[in-house]
């Protein structure tokens, strides 16, 4: 693919970070091969992961093609910039076309970002994970690498205030060995969470020790942090779902008055 806007945009990037006084700490990009597709699956803690998860693959100089919701990809100026990225457009209401797209990338030699979780994790643990990326993986024949992205969402995700201040920050990104398709798409997909969950529990006993604060929002309640359990964390996406159900059901009725 014709790469103009992408290459630049990540040396602005890290331009940015350094400013910022991020520390961006990246593990495992050598298991990304060098050549030929495979396919990244991502934890989900906050709005800019996928910023920093590209980090993973930079080292073997592959560019990430992620998989992003339709919302951001058709935003005005943003949603440009994505998909001159080539990034691909998830419609979460019929998946299947970005399916097709991620495995067309795949076959075609890209390496391929998703997000297995679907939506964020309010606990900031790994949810339960949807089939999408085993399924992907074993029909593209390409390995399916385990990411763990942690410290971004400390910079803006669901229910807290965006803090993009120059306040010294940690952002880990681990690479894991490649997973192996078999074909038993529950059985890699439970694979894929086990090395995923025991991936992020090493990231956080390993994170800086000057950057961790007793009860802090952004680190979860069973290492003593701030954050909702994973079951507290499921009742607010209930909750945010019905909200947004109510919304839609009150835009059509009042279009249909109107």
């Amino acid at each position: 693919m014709l790469d103009i806007t992408y290459p630049p945009v990540i040396v602005t990037a890290k331009v940015l970070f350094k400013l910022m006084r991020q520390r961006v700490v990246v593990t495992g990009s050598e298991s990304v091969p060098r050549k030929g597709g495979a396919l990244l699956a991502i934890n989900h803690t906050g709005y800019v992961d996928f910023i920093y998860a590209g980090a993973g693959a930079e080292p073997r100089k592959r560019l990430v093609r992620f998989m992003i919701k339709k919302e951001m990809m058709d935003a005005p100026g943003v949603g440009h910039l994505l998909r001159s990225f080539h990034h691909i457009r998830v419609d979460r209401g019929s998946g299947v076309q970005s399916m097709k797209d991620a495995l067309a990338y795949l076959e075609a030699g890209e390496v391929v970002g998703i997000y297995p979780e679907a939506t964020i994790s309010r606990s900031f643990e790994i949810k339960e994970l949807k089939s999408g990326a085993a399924r992907i993986a074993t029909d593209a024949g390409v390995p399916l690498l385990p990411v763990i992205v942690w410290g971004a969402h400390r910079l803006m995700t669901k229910d807290h205030p965006r803090d993009f201040s120059r306040s010294p920050k940690t952002i880990v990104v681990k690479v894991g060995e490649p997973i192996t398709p078999t074909g038993d798409i529950a059985a890699d997909t439970a694979t894929l969470r086990t090395a995923m969950q025991e991936m992020l529990d090493q990231v956080i006993a390993e994170y800086p020790e000057d950057e961790k604060q007793p009860g802090s929002w952004w680190t979860p309640a069973r290492f003593g942090g701030g954050a909702p359990t994973p079951e507290e964390a499921d009742r607010l996406d209930r909750e945010e779902l019905r909200a947004r159900a109510a919304k839609r059901a009150a835009k059509a009725a009042e279009k249909k008055q109107g």
